[in-house]
């Protein structure tokens, strides 16, 4: 045991991806949001929950036999926000931290998660830990559970970042994978990956 579960983002829309819907679209015959949730099944993150919201079981379709909780977030309409406050609630009692993850990041890596998860224990388990590739603030970050207060107080389309600035108990994880800086937002950015 870790003591780090994993919360997968999977509850956004994705407008700026345009009609279809972002976590499902295909890259080498898998979904988005698969990719994302099969890293962290293999990672020593434990247990694994999964936010959903817009297009709820089509997600759970996609993520079906995979050993992961569902937690659906109701008001995912209301920003990005209401989606890390429903993960947070959905830990477990012996979880320390979290490692948050979003769906459309698919080359997050299981060596990835188990490097963020080490790299949080090794550095005493701070409020988080935050991935940079030269110098750049990325994703997932490590985020222990006594920030679930901060959390709690954040509204709209709004993730951890703002909570996360100017502390001096965040630890900063340089890294030179690419996939900590990698989320598809557009349709071209989804295009050029499959060049």
């Amino acid at each position: 045991m870790s003591g780090v579960a994993a919360i997968l983002l999977a509850a956004g829309r994705g407008t700026r991806f345009g009609e279809e819907p972002k976590l499902l679209a295909r890259l080498d015959g898998k979904a988005l949001v698969r990719h994302v949730a099969e890293a962290a099944v293999g990672s020593k993150a434990d247990p694994v929950i999964v936010v959903t919201g817009h297009r709820a079981e089509a997600v759970q379709a996609e993520l079906r036999e995979l050993p992961v909780l569902f937690v659906h977030n109701p008001v995912f309409a209301e920003g990005l926000s209401t989606s890390l406050k429903a993960g947070f609630t959905a830990l477990p009692q012996d979880a320390q931290a979290a490692i948050v993850l979003l769906g459309d990041m698919p080359f997050v890596s299981v060596r990835l998660i188990d490097a963020l998860v080490s790299g949080w224990h090794e550095s005493a388990m701070p409020a988080a830990l935050v991935p940079t590739l030269n110098g750049q603030r990325g994703n997932p970050v490590v985020i222990s559970r006594a920030l679930q207060p901060s959390i709690e107080s954040l509204s709209g389309d709004v993730g951890a970042g703002l909570i996360l600035r100017g502390r001096s108990d965040v630890v900063e994880w340089p890294t030179a994978d690419h996939a900590v800086v990698q989320d598809i937002d557009t349709r071209e950015e989804f295009g050029k990956l499959r060049i």
